[in-house]
C-alpha cells in the first residue's frame, strides 16, 4: 500500500453523529471523498439528507438517518438501521456534542447531568452498540470529537469542559478495552469557524482569539475533518487511546475573559 493509499477509506462505512452542519458535515464529506460509505445522523433530517446528496455525488452510498443520540431507542434504531441499509459497519464518529459557557453557581446539576448525557454517555452507549458490528466487519475505529476546553483551566466552562475531560478519558479506556481490533482515538478542536461560533463571535473577540493563537487564525471545518480522516484511515494504524489537538497552537484558552 503506497503512503497516500492509507488515507484511503475504500470498502469502510462511515457513520458520523451530528453530521447536518459545521464540523460532522464536513467529515462526513470528507469519508465520502477518501472513499467510504456514509451514515449520516442529526436531529434534523432535512439537513442531513442534504449532506447524504452531497456523499452521493462523490460516488458514494449514504443514508440520512434522523436521531437524538440522547434517545436510547433511537441510538439503537440508528444503528440497526445503518447496518441493515449498509451490510456492514466499520467507522463510527461521536461528533455529536457540544455546551456553552456556564456559571457554577447558576447551572442546576440537573442540566450539568445532561451535558454528561449529551457528550459522554451518548458516546459510550453508539460504542457498545456499534463495536460488535465491527468485529464482525474484521476490525474497526471509533473517533470522538472532544474539545481543547477538556485541558483548559478557564472561567464558565466547569460543565463543557468536565464532559469533554471525560470524553477524553472515555477514549484511552475504551482504546484498551476495545484493542486490538478496534482502534478508539479523539480529536479536539479548539475554536473553529462554525455557524455555532459565529453566532456568538463579534469582530472584535475573533480579532482577539486570533492573536492569542500561535499560527495567527481559527480553525475551519475542514481542518477537523482532516484530523479525523488521519484518525480513521490506515494511516494510522499503529494510534489508539489519543487525543489529538488541532487548535493552532494555543496551551491556553484563547477565549477573550
Amino acid at each position: 500500500m503506497s503512503i497516500l493509499q492509507r488515507f484511503r477509506l475504500d470498502g469502510s462505512v462511515v457513520l458520523v453523529t451530528g453530521a447536518g452542519r459545521g464540523i460532522g458535515r464536513a467529515i462526513a464529506l470528507a469519508c465520502a471523498e477518501a472513499g467510504a460509505d456514509i451514515v449520516c445522523s442529526a436531529r434534523s433530517l432535512d439537513e442531513i439528507e442534504t449532506v447524504a446528496e452531497q456523499a452521493r455525488a462523490l460516488g458514494r452510498r449514504a443514508l440520512a438517518v434522523a436521531c437524538d443520540v440522547t434517545d436510547a431507542e433511537q441510538r439503537r434504531a440508528l444503528v440497526h438501521d445503518a447496518h441493515n441499509y449498509m451490510g456492514r459497519l466499520t467507522h463510527l464518529v461521536n461528533n455529536a456534542g457540544g455546551g456553552g459557557p456556564n456559571d457554577p453557581l447558576e447551572l442546576p446539576p440537573e442540566r450539568f447531568s445532561e451535558l454528561l448525557e449529551f457528550n459522554v454517555t451518548s458516546a459510550y452507549a453508539l460504542s457498545q452498540l456499534c463495536v460488535p458490528l465491527m468485529r464482525e466487519a474484521g476490525g474497526g475505529n471509533i473517533v470522538n470529537i472532544s474539545s481543547v476546553a477538556a485541558r483548559y483551566a478557564q472561567r464558565h466552562f466547569s460543565a463543557y469542559g468536565t464532559a469533554k475531560a471525560a470524553l477524553n478519558q472515555l477514549t484511552r479506556l475504551l482504546a484498551q478495552d476495545f484493542a486490538p481490533q478496534v482502534r478508539v482515538n479523539a480529536v479536539a478542536p479548539g475554536p473553529t469557524l462554525t455557524d455555532a461560533l459565529a453566532g456568538v463571535m463579534p469582530d472584535a473577540m475573533r480579532e482577539v482569539m486570533e492573536r492569542n493563537t500561535p499560527l495567527g487564525c481559527l480553525g475551519e471545518p475542514a481542518d477537523m475533518a482532516a484530523a479525523v480522516l488521519f484518525l480513521a484511515s490506515p494511516a494510522s494504524r499503529w494510534i489508539t487511546g489519543r487525543i489529538l489537538d488541532v487548535d493552532g497552537g494555543a496551551d491556553a484558552t484563547v477565549w477573550p475573559g
